[in-house]
């Protein structure tokens, strides 16, 4: 459909409702944080309410027009990524918070309110919302939900799909639903609320949700630990387990210190370089965490550590940790966001090292992860001479291996980051046959005529 001809179509069956053509936004509103694939919107529209929502997908459906929800665009899968001229919805509007319930500990919030706002809001009330990550100054709520994004301390809080207590969506039928509608507990047949939570924008589009907040946890420090080895992680992660009330146990390498000190300028947190860190969050015991320091250096698992002294240095010494995405945006990374069980990651961990050591001798690879949940992220960083396609073909190739492995340990190709299009050719890795024709039945049900994020996930 050419320019002309879809501006006519938009401002009659779509009257009042914002939009726009422009370059600029039709790059901005259709890519996420991903770089494999050029943008190709048609349209931006900018809906202000559940209705005008529900008359773009009846319009979509009409035409037989792919349609993609779109939120802070922090994704790594190309979850949504416009490739084939489709209409991007921006939920940049749906950003209000409201209804907040101080009896019920509960708020709804627009689906465009960032996940930031959201904390912030909680901090005010004197509560809490614990769903914390890198990208949480920009990050969409909607997105989070639909991709049941975890974070750093889903060790001690659990994952986004723990905290939503309802929502509103439309359905790539057109259909509002309104799922749950804050109930704790409510066994009246099947719970549709969960099909949404990590659909990826595959069966409808979320506009409202409502969320529980939680009481704030008792003051928490920070100890960073330097460690002498891969195996050592997880020896230190059952030691701090034992001792302290963990809220996260995060993991990098030393290639991933470099690239944040150089990055951003920072020091080196230590006198030297160490092979492996963790950063462990905690409820404040200070004679606790010295035992678990001095264990793990008798144990020569721990070679030096630091514990926060005030916010200030706790802040400071998260940003080692939360500064490692930023700091390799622009190799244009590839990304393996990965998970096994808690108990297997030690000898998952060995054999992928090997795997990395002999299939990528040429690239540069940053390990970081959030150990205490089993979840871990590779990222291999383009070198500045190959372009990205190449880059991109080989690590296809090398995922064979990757994920070859993961099947082996009844992992999972995407831990928190979704499928999208990114890890959509290796969905068999971490799910049957069985389970694939199952999703693609369930898309069909949602959305019969194929309008809602099309190709992304399941065809």
């Amino acid at each position: 459909m050419q320019a002309d001809e879809l501006s006519s179509l938009l401002e009659t069956e779509l009257p009042g409702l914002a939009w726009s053509m422009q370059a600029s936004d039709l790059i901005k509103f259709g890519q996420d944080w991903t770089r494999f694939h050029e943008p190709q919107a048609a349209v931006v529209l900018f809906p202000n309410n559940a209705e005008e929502v529900q008359k773009i997908i009846q319009v979509a459906n009409q035409h037989q027009q792919v349609v993609i929800p779109s939120g802070g665009r922090t994704g790594y899968s190309a979850g949504a990524v416009a490739t084939q001229g489709e209409w991007i919805i921006s939920m940049v509007r749906f950003n209000q918070i409201s209804n907040f319930n101080p009896i019920d500990l509960t708020v709804t919030v627009g689906a465009g309110v960032i996940t930031e706002q959201l904390q912030s809001f909680a901090e005010e009330q004197g509560l809490f919302y614990p769903v914390d990550f890198a990208s949480a100054g920009s990050s969409h709520i909607a997105g989070n939900i639909a991709t049941n994004a975890g974070g750093i301390r889903v060790l001690r809080y659990g994952l986004t799909r723990d905290y939503v207590l309802g929502l509103t969506v439309v359905t790539g039928a057109g259909e509002v639903l309104q799922l749950n509608k804050g109930l704790v507990k409510n066994a009246s047949g099947l719970d549709f609320r969960h099909l949404f939570i990590g659909s990826e924008g595959i069966l409808g589009v979320v506009v409202a949700a409502e969320i529980k907040l939680i009481q704030k946890p008792p003051t928490q420090a920070v100890m960073l630990l330097a460690l002498t080895s891969l195996e050592a992680v997880m020896s230190v992660f059952a030691l701090a387990r034992k001792s302290l009330i963990l809220s996260s146990f995060e993991f990098f390498s030393d290639r991933s210190l470099n690239r944040v000190m150089q990055h951003r300028g920072f020091d080196n947190p230590f006198d030297e370089l160490h092979p492996f860190y963790v950063l462990l969050e905690f409820d404040e015991d200070e004679a606790a965490a010295m035992q678990v320091f001095e264990s793990g250096i008798e144990a020569a698992w721990v070679t030096d550590g630091i514990i926060a002294q005030s916010i200030d240095q706790a802040q400071q010494l998260w940003q080692y940790r939360e500064g490692i995405s930023e700091s390799i945006a622009h190799f244009t990374p590839y990304k393996n966001d990965i998970s096994v069980k808690i108990s297997k990651v030690p000898e998952f961990m060995q054999q992928l090292e090997d795997i990395l050591v002999a299939e990528y001798p040429a690239f540069e690879t940053i390990w970081f992860g959030h150990i205490g949940d089993g979840n871990l992220h590779l990222n291999i960083l383009k070198p500045e001479t190959m372009d990205t396609d190449t880059f991109k073909q080989q690590c296809e190739v090398v995922n064979q291996h990757v994920y070859g492995l993961i099947a082996e340990f009844a992992g999972s190709i995407s831990a928190e980051h979704g499928v999208g299009l990114i890890k959509k050719p290796f969905l068999a890795y971490s799910k049957s046959a069985a389970e694939i024709h199952l999703m693609q039945q369930v898309k069909h049900v949602f959305d019969p005529n194929g309008v809602l994020n099309k190709g992304k996930v399941v065809d």
